[in-house]
């Protein structure tokens, strides 16, 4: 059994309790949410890549020293969160954003005519990409100091040629480091399927705050607006695995000829 991997409880088994969950992680909740947290521990350390294959539910049972029937609901959980993809006859699979499923599940500004509609990808056009200091907003969103390093990105998104979408993001400097405009513009695909691939950072969750605005005189140039066209202000902060926030990102939605789609369970 690899070192430093904590016994846990299991009446199938007869192993005994012992420290090295991941903090946050309460000593007294259910065995397989343990067994949850110790897969996530792994996935955040990149012991295993997206794309790749974690190992089988009977190699997992072997190494955390717990029934096979623990681990299926650990995984169970991870899938449904769109953290692991089973594949029938192949296996468990880490889940990444360059899969087609999952590629646009951030971005939910639709077509008038639906999903489905023929529209193209977006058109991208980097404004700014810098190294500042967080200012304190910042820094709080991020679980940062004020004044720590974060690099500052400024892009618009057009649909047939039409600037629809203006973004703000902030990110942590270190896990980002070597981030540049001209890799953000050469990139073909995903700005989270970059951040996955080249700097081992995958978005597996967001929160965002929505409400109704009116655009500044900056923002009405780079959108090609009047001073009194409603935009959509969009705030998300978007985490890594265990809650680490890795992102800040505030938009503005043009949503003349699209809409704001959030399936709700």
């Amino acid at each position: 059994m690899p070192a430093n991997i904590p016994l846990l409880n299991d009446s199938a088994t007869g192993a005994t309790a012992d420290q090295g969950l991941p903090a946050g992680t309460p000593a007294f909740s259910p065995l397989y949410q343990q067994i949850k947290a110790l897969i996530l521990q792994s996935l955040q350390s990149g012991e295993w890549k997206p794309s790749t294959a974690i190992p089988s539910e009977q190699e997992l049972a072997t190494r955390y020293r717990v029934s096979q029937g623990t681990v299926r609901k650990a995984i169970d959980e991870l899938a449904a969160e769109n953290l692991v993809v089973r594949r029938q006859g192949k296996g468990t699979f880490v889940a990444t954003h360059a899969e087609r499923h999952t590629q646009y599940r951030f971005l939910r500004l639709v077509p008038e005519g639906g999903e489905h509609t023929h529209e193209g990808p977006a058109a991208r056009r980097i404004i700014d990409c810098k190294r500042t200091r967080a200012a304190a907003d910042v820094a709080r969103a991020l679980s940062l100091r004020a004044g720590d390093a974060v690099l500052q990105v400024r892009r618009v998104l057009s649909f047939a040629g039409i600037p629809t979408i203006l973004e703000d993001l902030w990110l942590p400097g270190g896990p980002f480091k070597g981030l540049t405009a001209e890799r953000l513009n050469n990139y073909d695909g995903a700005m989270y399927a970059l951040f996955e691939t080249e700097f081992g950072v995958r978005m597996v969750r967001a929160e965002e705050k929505i409400k109704a605005v009116l655009p500044d005189p900056e923002q009405r140039e780079l959108l090609h607006i009047g001073a009194y066209a409603p935009l959509l202000s969009v705030e998300r902060i978007a985490y890594t695995y265990n809650d680490l926030p890795m992102e800040l990102r505030r938009g503005l939605y043009l949503t003349d000829t699209h809409y704001y789609r959030n399936a709700l369970n």
